[in-house]
């Protein structure tokens, strides 16, 4: 049996999926937190150079470097200027870091699986969803599909929220984008991406999470030297140090449909604090 979940005294939200890659946990994380105050996330950090608990941003001051923060984690602290971030393996013990750094509030990425703490599970759909319905390894879910039935909240992408595309060139909005153009990303099942650019785009994926090296770049510099580069958000926070001048991104944000609403989570959140201040009186 499984035990009994841990109530920590604050409201914890878990946004994550059930399928294999990329479903908008992140930009889905930064849209519920932006407006939140006291607040923080906590991630595992994949991809970082790093192992243990660290705090990246405390209250918005970002105190770490991408190699230690991870791409995802070091894209929120940029994205919540009034934010703690923080990563860690031991989810119970970053929460407990939280509350000791003073968040009334904590949201957790990819936290669905963690059943020894109570929380508010918000699940994301992918568009296209696996056809093939097994488990890891020979199939494309990370928990069996009948686990969306234990959500609080399930999100589908295309009927509940969709992604709309602008392009950015050193942080200034562009409409047109460059005929020879490369794209360089990091993330899971890259050629999503591709739908939003034009079709004479070429791809260049390295696997989630990779930290770009200065060798690699001169690499591409040197092969694509008549290119432009674009690349994702989660991937720009780790080629900014090269400088590039040439480099555009790519801002995929999340648009909610109409009829969704976060009813649910809000009295969620308000009956947790209620609960927190009937037990300090």
């Amino acid at each position: 049996t499984l035990a009994k979940p841990i109530h920590f005294g604050v409201p914890i939200i878990s946004v994550g999926n059930l399928v294999v890659g990329g479903s908008g946990k992140t930009p889905m994380t930064i849209f519920l937190a932006k407006d939140k105050e006291h607040v923080a996330v906590i991630l595992r950090g994949f991809g970082r150079a790093s192992k243990g608990l660290f705090v990246i941003s405390h209250q918005g001051k970002i105190i770490e470097n991408v190699s230690t923060s991870g791409d995802e984690a070091m894209l929120i602290a940029k994205s919540l200027p009034k934010a703690t971030v923080i990563v860690s393996e031991n989810r119970i013990e970053a929460i407990l870091k939280a509350k000791e750094l003073g968040c009334k509030i904590i949201f957790l990425d990819d936290g669905f699986s963690k059943y020894n703490i109570a929380k508010f599970d918000i699940l994301l759909r992918p568009k296209e969803e696996p056809t093939n319905v097994f488990c890891l390894p020979s199939g494309g879910y990370r928990e069996p599909k009948m686990m969306y039935a234990m959500a609080n909240l399930v999100l589908k992408e295309g009927i509940d929220f969709q992604r709309l595309v602008t392009y950015k060139h050193q942080g200034n909005s562009v409409s047109v984008l460059p005929d020879k153009l490369l794209l360089l990303t990091a993330i899971s099942k890259p050629k999503r991406l591709l739908e939003f650019l034009p079709s004479s785009v070429k791809l260049i994926a390295f696997e989630d999470h990779h930290l770009f090296t200065q060798e690699e770049i001169n690499a591409i510099l040197h092969e694509y030297k008549e290119y432009s580069m674009i690349t994702t958000p989660k991937d720009m926070v780790k080629l900014e140090q090269f400088n590039l001048t040439n480099l555009y991104m790519m801002d995929l944000e999340l648009q909610l449909m109409p009829h969704v609403n976060f009813e649910a989570m809000d009295l969620y959140i308000n009956r947790s604090n209620e609960r927190r201040v009937t037990s300090n009186e």
